[in-house]
């Protein structure tokens, strides 16, 4: 089976909705978990007594764990199927933010929440793939854009909720309650998933030997670079609001509404783009992210234009459907390891955007360098497109030839 082919048992497209549902509410419970801790800063830095900086170790700590266990869990897995896998890492989602709502102190909650970030890039990787089987042919960029909308919805709806729950009760339900939509997610999969007795089920030496390719190493560093510049701006988004724009601090939650209606337009024009230009979309979105990053300074001296462009922003975020698509094309047999691994490229810009912008801003270059510094990475991000384009015409060249 291809990973374009059809699931062995042909759903209807109600059933198909439903599936694609069921995925999407497992992406809006990881997205809550993984981004809510921003929000919810205030109160739980209060409660631990910890500082800032701190707390935004436990964060790392979660995009660590991203890192580490997308490619082991999809390594150990690759002997279970698609929808085992989908529940079993679910299930460990359930105990890490179980763990996380109980955690007695900061040490603990470090801890969980690497153990928490450990099944995210798997479970998407694998939800990626299950979209692509059941998706009617060319369809598939916009069914794993539908998984992926439940990571955008939880940027718009779950972060705001979860800040407002830290105020109103405690930091500690929002995990709570993010572990009832993991056991939601999973009780839905059991029921609408049939098992697929012909899914093709890899040995890990194949995996390992099919994802040392350089196509998909290519495709895992355009994400790790040319992503890097949304997080980038979007980490010092409320300093830079509130310094230079000069928005009240009560209104800052604006520019996150607005960072997640980015991210909801740019996951569904990432999934159109794909089905329509395939690999070229990525060097698409790659010029508008570096227009966007270049304009950002410049729009950041009123309110109305630095909502607009953070909109703009948040749409930098088609990358993720569109090199999802890519690598199912280019991975052979290591499907599960090189759709996981996506997760752990982009929770790797999640590491360097924050930290080159850092840089720039202790270099007494102001808040607003975090566009340029962004541009700055787009422009790695198309040279290495470039490059991946340059080493496909080889390797058919090489096939025809051979």
């Amino acid at each position: 089976m291809t990973p374009t082919a059809h699931h062995h048992h042909p759903l209807s497209p109600r059933q198909q909705g439903w599936v694609l549902f069921a995925l999407a509410i497992g992406g809006f419970a990881i997205g809550t978990s993984e981004f809510a801790p921003m929000g919810m800063m205030p109160d739980m830095v209060a409660d631990l007594g910890v500082s800032e900086p701190q707390l935004g170790h436990s964060i790392s700590a979660y995009a660590l764990g991203v890192v580490v266990g997308a490619p082991l869990l999809a390594v150990l897995g690759a002997r279970l199927s698609r929808r085992a896998l989908l529940l079993a890492t679910m299930a460990l989602y359930v105990l890490g933010n179980l763990a996380s709502a109980l955690a007695p102190g900061y040490l603990s909650l470090t801890a969980m929440r690497f153990l928490a970030g450990l099944p995210h890039g798997a479970y998407f990787g694998v939800a990626a793939l299950v979209a692509a089987s059941i998706s009617p042919p060319g369809r598939r960029g916009t069914a794993m854009a539908r998984v992926m909308l439940g990571l955008s919805v939880a940027l718009l709806v779950g972060n705001p909720l979860a800040a407002w729950l830290a105020q109103v009760a405690d930091w500690r339900w929002t995990f709570a309650l993010v572990a009832v939509l993991a056991v939601l997610t999973m009780v839905l999969v059991a029921r609408l998933l049939p098992p697929d007795p012909h899914e093709p089920r890899h040995d890990i030496r194949r995996e390992l030997r099919d994802f040392n390719r350089s196509q998909v190493w290519l495709a895992l560093a355009i994400g790790a670079i040319g992503f890097a510049g949304m997080f980038c701006v979007f980490s010092y988004l409320a300093p830079t609001m509130i310094e230079v724009t000069g928005i009240a601090p009560r209104h800052v939650p604006l520019g996150l509404v607005a960072f997640g209606v980015g991210a909801i337009v740019g996951n569904l024009v990432g999934g159109w783009l794909s089905d329509r230009y395939r690999f070229r979309a990525a060097g698409i979105v790659l010029v508008w992210s570096l227009v966007v990053l270049l304009l950002f300074p410049l729009a950041t001296r009123s309110a109305w234009s630095i909502l607009l462009a953070v909109v703009a922003v948040g749409s930098m975020g088609a990358l993720a459907t569109v090199l999802q698509a890519h690598l199912m094309d280019v991975a052979g047999g290591a499907q599960t390891l090189a759709a996981a691994s996506n997760h752990s490229a982009f929770n790797t810009a999640n590491a360097l955007g924050p930290w080159l912008g850092g840089l720039a801003i202790n270099a007494g270059w102001g808040w607003t360098s975090t566009g340029y510094v962004g541009a700055a990475t787009a422009v790695a991000g198309l040279l290495l497109y470039a490059w991946a384009r340059h080493d496909a015409r080889r390797l058919r060249a090489l096939e025809a030839a051979g």
